[in-house]
């Protein structure tokens, strides 16, 4: 009818022309649904140089996914909370972060200027990612919350968190971090 907007189309067949007899080939050899393979070859290209590493809190209730490098640089603040918590973390932007399950069962504490949101886990307690003050468009993981397997070293930087508003304007890259 006039005036009316087309639809997008929705999933179909794609012509992979030449390469459809190696898109078959791929999927039958790894046992992949044409999905799973598309989001394999997807993650390899959108983050090529990067490792998919998992983890969660203590209890298992809180599991996500981060694409970072398998050497990491993790942050020691020495802030009131991150001192109370030995909480230690990479950055990484929210578009190579995924909650896998758990959404339900986090809750956030927040003080002073209420931009960074300190989740953790209702059940253990634990945190094994928030919204860090410095880059409030990504998260702050918890290297010790990651399974084990996909890190090959940790360089870990001391940042002055006592005085926050300085170490920041010091710092190089921190707020940066976040950017994809």
């Amino acid at each position: 009818p006039a005036g009316a907007e087309a639809e997008p189309p929705g999933p179909g067949p794609i012509d992979l022309g030449a390469q459809s007899g190696r898109w078959a080939a791929f999927q039958e050899r790894h046992r992949l649904s044409c999905e799973e393979a598309a989001r394999l070859l997807l993650d390899a290209y959108e983050y090529r140089g990067l490792v998919k590493h998992t983890g969660g809190c203590h209890c298992g209730a809180v599991r996500f996914e981060v694409w970072a490098s398998a050497d990491l640089h993790v942050f020691n603040c020495n802030c009131s909370i991150c001192t109370k918590k030995q909480n230690r973390h990479f950055i990484v932007p929210a578009s190579r972060f995924k909650l896998l399950k758990g959404a339900d069962n986090l809750t956030t504490y927040t003080f002073n200027t209420h931009r960074a949101q300190h989740t953790f886990c209702k059940t253990c307690g634990v945190q094994s990612f928030y919204t860090p003050r410095s880059n409030p468009d990504g998260y702050g993981i918890a290297p010790h919350c990651l399974d084990d397997g996909t890190v090959q070293t940790i360089i870990t930087e001391d940042i002055n968190g006592k005085e926050w508003e300085k170490a920041v304007k010091e710092h190089k890259t921190i707020r940066d971090m976040s950017k994809p």
